[in-house]
């Protein structure tokens, strides 16, 4: 009971957190992104490469903090797009140094530093161009829609494989995650759908009943591979959790893996029908 509390008290707080960041302002939304970017960096970071080649590591997540502030001030505050290339600054100072790291008997995991800038800080600076038009007005709902079809998706393959996936059907990726079924994979992809429509006719989800529900089918479908991804992270590196900073939930990036591939793929999807 004292576990379920914790996990109760903790998820209503992250809820919190990430509802003001939608639907406040953008230097809130700024704030808590770049935030919550910052930790999810370390954490992979931590569970990737230790203790080694500390300093390199703050220079990745510099270089993946400078990204995202770079790509919040193009599309928020006008400003110019061609500085956006600063973020190739940071990026190259990591490369040249780690010319003069001396120990380099755990070499191999310098590309994890790199790793970290592909996988979490380039897909959340995408983020930026959820929430700002072309004027740079501020705008969460976009991004608050794309979160509750992958929290949907969540919700239903957890319901759907907790009471049948784990009796009948196949799992879905057992060398991955063994707990994952098939009927659990169903059920997210009806439950997103679901979440999509009602949204639609709710007045937020503001796009044709046709592309609410071609976004809901892809996030769900990527917000599935985004989070066997980051299970296969953690299997390799035999943790549990990426992070412990919500208490009975882990780590951001175990909240943020689903996200991390989904959310990118929908705003492509929008920009590629010219409807964003």
């Amino acid at each position: 009971m004292n576990n379920f509390i914790k996990r109760t008290i903790s998820g209503i707080g992250f809820v919190a957190i990430m509802l003001a960041a939608f639907l406040t302002n953008k230097y809130v939304f700024g704030t808590v992104m770049l935030l919550a970017l910052i930790i999810m960096m370390k954490e992979f970071l931590k569970m990737t490469c230790g203790k080694n080649y500390w300093f390199s590591q703050i220079l990745s997540i510099l270089a993946g903090a400078t990204l995202f502030a770079l790509t919040f001030l193009f599309k928020g505050f006008n400003f110019p797009g061609r500085l956006v290339i600063l973020a190739f600054v940071p990026v190259f100072i990591l490369m040249i140094n780690s010319l003069y790291v001396k120990d380099k008997s755990r070499f191999d995991k310098f590309s994890n530093l790199y790793a970290a800038l592909i996988y979490i800080a380039v897909p959340w600076s995408v983020l930026n161009f959820a929430v700002f038009n072309g004027q740079g007005d501020f705008n969460g709902i976009l991004l608050l829609c794309f979160f509750a079809i992958i929290w949907g998706t969540d919700v239903g393959a957890y319901l759907f494989g907790i009471t049948l996936g784990q009796k009948y059907g196949k799992k879905l990726f057992p060398s991955i995650s063994p707990k994952k079924s098939w009927i659990g994979f169903w059920g997210g992809l009806a439950t997103a759908v679901a979440v999509a429509v009602a949204l639609h006719y709710a007045g937020l989800f503001c796009f044709d009943l046709i592309h609410c529900i071609c976004m809901a089918l892809l996030l769900s479908v990527t917000g599935v591979y985004g989070d066997l991804i980051e299970s296969q992270w953690k299997r390799h590196y035999e943790v549990k959790d990426s992070g412990s900073i919500i208490p009975g939930h882990g780590g951001l990036l175990d909240r943020f893996d689903s996200a991390l591939i989904a959310i990118p793929i929908g705003i492509i999807y929008l920009v590629v029908m010219n409807v964003l």
